[in-house]
């Protein structure tokens, strides 16, 4: 075959994929956008019938059917609030604007809230991208004042910041998912020109780096610390099958988390970090076809057990962004639009449905019999977030 009909015919096929590409992005923007519509409606249904009038936002759906609405202390609050800033910012849609503006100012408050490590997921989500947006110097002062409250959980001696109070079975513990926390710290160095933020973030990655990982770099979910020594006392997964088990979520933020450690950093050990995260989920032999994991990597009841869709999103989020950084960006890129490709059908809600969630079968904490094959507001913030990075 002549070369230049070769090359015809290749460009040809590389541009229709790409137009397919683009046009299956568009329609899930478009799917997003209208089942954002449904959920506004169905949260303000959700207030009118609810006597608690600090159940601000969604969260999931509840087994009689109805929505789980939150208040702001809800460590998922500011995901709603970042979904419509994620809509506005593709669309550029004044109503997207309106609406994210009203949500984030709900949650705001938490910028002083003192008991709790997910400062990051709250503030960030919300007024991280509320900021990254407009420039509003409003919002700018409440990410510096979450930083400065978040920093107040960090103990010099262990090296890290603290996840959880008042539980009688840790002393000192620290949680995987708190690396995601990280971001808003790095994001007040650069508005306040405070390098303790900076400072507090990188010792708490490289502290989760030295402690949380297995030998085959799949981590534990809790690491308990003495917080007089800074001695381990004990590792465990709360929230997946087993304490030595891979909890799928847990696997994803760490993925997650490192990645966004070195774009902040540039710091190479960062880099190899969630390339080593990446190869334990992608050579993992439970991985499913479709690249959406079991809840658990070591559940008992594989294939029969449940999938989580939210660590998948936030699996294809970080590895678009891994992809950008890494010399196996193609792999990673190519994964990302497999799972992408998957959330985006056999886990879409029917259109109206499921009070305005985009996707189905989440799992929360399966130990504790919660939120199993649910929608749950954080997939679909990170489902968003992926399809910004397409």
């Amino acid at each position: 075959m002549n070369k230049k009909l070769s090359l015809l015919i290749a460009t040809t096929f590389l541009n229709c994929f790409l137009l397919h590409a683009q046009k299956s992005k568009k329609q899930n923007i478009a799917f997003a956008e209208q089942q954002t519509k449904v959920m506004l409606q169905s949260v303000n249904e959700a207030k009118a019938n609810s006597k608690n009038t600090n159940a601000v936002v969604p969260r999931s759906i509840k087994e009689d059917g109805s929505l789980a609405l939150i208040s702001s202390r809800d460590w998922c609050s500011g995901f709603f609030p970042g979904e419509l800033w994620y809509l506005y910012e593709r669309t550029h849609n004044s109503q997207w604007l309106s609406e994210a503006r009203k949500y984030t100012a709900l949650i705001e408050q938490e910028q002083f809230d003192k008991g709790t490590h997910d400062l990051g997921f709250k503030i960030y989500c919300s007024v991280g991208n509320a900021y990254r947006l407009t420039h509003d110097p409003h919002y700018k002062d409440v990410i510096i004042t979450a930083a400065k409250t978040l920093s107040q959980r960090f103990n010099p001696q262990v090296g890290c910041i603290k996840s959880w109070d008042n539980r009688k079975e840790w002393q000192f513990p620290v949680i995987i998912d708190n690396m995601m926390n990280l971001e808003l710290l790095f994001a007040a160095t650069r508005l306040s020109g405070d390098s303790s933020f900076y400072k507090i973030a990188v010792t708490h990655a490289n502290t989760t780096l030295k402690n949380h990982f297995r030998a085959d770099n799949s981590s534990y979910h809790v690491i308990d610390y003495d917080p007089q020594s800074g001695q381990v006392l004990h590792k465990q997964t709360h929230q997946g099958y087993a304490d030595e088990s891979a909890w799928a979520r847990g696997q994803a933020w760490g993925l997650y988390g490192y990645t966004m450690c070195y774009r902040e950093t540039k710091n190479p050990v960062y880099l190899q970090q969630a390339e080593r995260i990446a190869t334990f989920i992608l050579n993992n032999p439970t991985l499913p076809a479709d690249k959406v994991p079991y809840w658990d990597f070591n559940a008992p009841n594989i294939p029969n057990a449940p999938r989580d869709a939210s660590a998948a999103a936030i699996m294809a989020s970080a590895f678009y962004e891994l992809s950008h950084y890494s010399k196996s960006g193609k792999l990673y890129k190519a994964t990302a639009n497999k799972i992408m490709s998957s959330l985006s059908t056999a886990y879409q809600v029917k259109p109206g449905g499921s009070k305005g969630f985009i996707l189905l079968h989440s799992t929360g904490h399966l130990p504790a019999k919660s939120e199993i094959d649910v929608p749950i507001i954080y997939a679909d913030y990170y489902y968003l977030e992926a399809l910004l990075r397409q």
